[in-house]
């Protein structure tokens, strides 16, 4: 065996030039090292007032099960935050003299988290329909993250005459209609899903925190327990086959990560999480 000799001189000094340069850069935040994650935080706000108990058995099925079944449905909207950045992940009803309007608005609701709309850095929404858009326009200055076939809806006056709770974006507002997920933090704790069906473009979010884990919204993938066991189809649902499809994606997700899956219009999962204005983390 023989020792390799070193470089001499100039090319010496070169080479251990290289060598704490690779070290250094191996050593700096962009290689991950030395750059704490971000906290991450969720909670649900209550984004409209809750009607009579449902009888699921009319619209939410299309094979006619559920017959009879009532289910007190609610109005959910989520606020996560990631650092100093947050997600209003779908805007509910929007305040008004209906029987289903929010006590307070989305933005009071912050405030009492110690949130300005400011830092609402971006605004997800789940699906187009209206008990999901209601008060996006709040945060104009967000970033709207959308699944593109429902922006393709959105965007079109004559499909979606009311277009006020997304006039924001239709005017210069940033959006990104998506294609497929989104890592809307780019560390993959925050991810939102494609899951159409419900919608050409409906999405679910997935939350990765810290102490209670994974957790799962489901948008309206579906709307209460019975129904996303036995993989029921709305008669309202645009696409029966994507919405099956979704559904065994989600569950596989849910089943491979143990994440705690949270059925956003089922008030039997408001309890899931901490009480508002508590957040899990």
């Amino acid at each position: 065996m023989f020792a390799a000799h070193a470089p001499a001189g100039p090319a010496r000094s070169a080479a251990l030039l290289i060598a704490a340069s690779a070290l250094l850069a191996f050593a700096s935040p962009a290689h991950g090292q030395g750059a704490a994650p971000a906290a991450v935080t969720l909670t649900r706000l209550e984004c409209g007032t809750n009607a009579p108990p449902t009888d699921v058995g009319q619209r939410f099925s299309d094979t006619y099960a559920y017959n009879g079944l009532k289910v007190q449905l609610v109005y959910s909207c989520y606020v996560i935050r990631h650092g100093n950045d947050v997600l209003v992940w779908d805007t509910g009803f929007a305040k008004s003299n209906a029987p289903t309007s929010p006590k307070q608005t989305i933005p009071e609701l912050l405030g009492q988290l110690d949130i300005s709309p400011a830092q609402v850095k971006y605004v997800g929404l789940s699906h187009y329909h209206g008990d999901h858009i209601g008060q996006a326009s709040l945060f104009p200055m967000a970033t709207l993250l959308v699944g593109k076939s429902d922006w393709d809806v959105l965007s079109d006056a004559k499909a979606t005459p009311n277009q006020a709770p997304i006039a924001p974006w239709l005017s210069g507002g940033k959006v990104e209609p998506l294609t497929g997920d989104r890592d809307v933090f780019g560390d993959g704790s925050v991810m939102v899903l494609n899951m159409p069906g419900h919608t050409p473009g409906h999405r679910a979010l997935l939350v990765r925190l810290k102490d209670m884990g994974n957790v799962l919204l489901t948008g309206d993938l579906a709307h209460f327990h019975e129904n996303y066991d036995s993989n029921g189809v709305p008669s309202f649902n645009t696409d029966r086959a994507a919405t099956l499809a979704s559904l065994d994606r989600f569950k596989q997700i849910a089943k491979n990560l143990k994440a705690t899956v949270i059925i956003q219009h089922d008030q039997r999962d408001i309890a899931k999480l901490p009480l508002f204005p508590a957040m899990a983390k």
